[in-house]
């Protein structure tokens, strides 16, 4: 059966690493396949899929997201008609992003708990003022309990600092030494609790908008907040408010509301903001090639299409 291959960028990377994985699957790439290759594609690896892809694929019966963000193929955002409702998606789980997501909140994480903001402040007004060691580890609250969610609460835990998480669905208890909270209820319960909140969630429309102005007074003062998910999930207005005001101490950025973030955007020269492009944990071609190739493999050897990792429910959008 033939496979597709619509990627922006590593194009021969990855048709590097698919021969290598599965030489005796035919892959053809969507600018150079004729429309007689694209009538006869059964499978697609998609990233960023453009306008009008999946009118050009009737036979298609299953894509796989090569990311672990499926928003832009299911509500089409940068103008791509969404993925037909008949085609199951299947997403990237884990692939080696989880250990990319923990290095980042680790480092996110002894950031804050050092006072590392503080003396890249005080270097910039050439200040030599040392600081007492604080006494305890800051509560971390984790948004987000999926693959990679858990493996960083999991990780900060082992570190020593208090971690709970939460999740929109599911119920509270202790597991692995991570608190858990859900439902909004829960969700509130779990930001009056939090000194360093760590957002890993999907964009959704329950998601979007989730952090507003109402629920950051929620933190402490003084919290900080990393965001590694989605920017749809922070009302950036509302963060900018509550850390010039003092409320809110500061906040490490991965993702933003519009990317790449615009030049002369208040995050970019932000004291108190530190951004990143969207590298917390980006895709490694060769295990997201096995994982496809996985995938398929079990589907051909009878397993059932709801026993793979990474197939998205579209009822919550993830």
């Amino acid at each position: 059966m033939t496979a597709l291959l619509s990627v922006p960028t590593r194009r021969a990377a990855w048709r590097a690493a698919w021969s290598e994985r599965l030489p005796e699957r035919a892959l053809v790439e969507l600018d150079a396949a004729t429309p007689a290759q694209l009538s006869e594609v059964r499978h697609a690896l998609v990233w960023r899929p453009p306008p009008g892809l999946w009118a050009r694929l009737p036979k298609l019966e299953l894509a796989f997201a090569l990311g672990a963000g499926v928003d832009g193929i299911l509500s089409g955002l940068g103008g791509a008609a969404s993925l037909p409702a008949s085609v199951p998606l299947i997403r990237l789980h884990d692939a080696g992003m989880a250990a990319q997501m923990v290095d980042y909140h680790v480092y996110a994480a002894l950031h804050f708990q050092r006072d590392f903001d503080d003396y890249a402040r005080d270097q910039g007004a050439e200040r030599w003022r040392p600081r007492d060691v604080r006494g305890g580890r800051l509560r971390v609250g984790v948004l987000g309990l999926g693959a990679m969610g858990l493996a960083v609460a999991r990780a900060l835990a082992g570190l020593g600092f208090p971690v709970a998480g939460w999740t929109r669905r599911g119920r509270g208890g202790v597991d692995d030494g991570v608190e858990r909270y859900a439902g909004l209820e829960g969700l509130d319960e779990l930001l009056a609790r939090t000194d360093l909140l760590m957002a890993l969630l999907p964009h959704t429309p329950e998601t979007a908008g989730l952090l507003d102005a109402a629920r950051l007074a929620r933190l402490p003062e003084g919290a900080a907040i990393v965001n590694a998910g989605r920017g749809s999930l922070i009302d950036e207005a509302a963060l900018l408010a509550a850390i010039d005001g003092g409320r809110l101490r500061g906040a490490f950025l991965d993702v933003s509301a519009v990317e790449p973030l615009p030049e002369g955007h208040p995050f970019w020269a932000h004291p108190r903001i530190r951004v990143t492009p969207h590298v917390a944990a980006q895709t490694l071609i060769g295990p997201a090639i096995e994982q496809v190739a996985a995938g398929l493999e079990a589907l051909e050897a009878g397993r059932s299409l709801a026993s793979l990792p990474g197939l998205v429910d579209r009822s919550v959008g993830y």
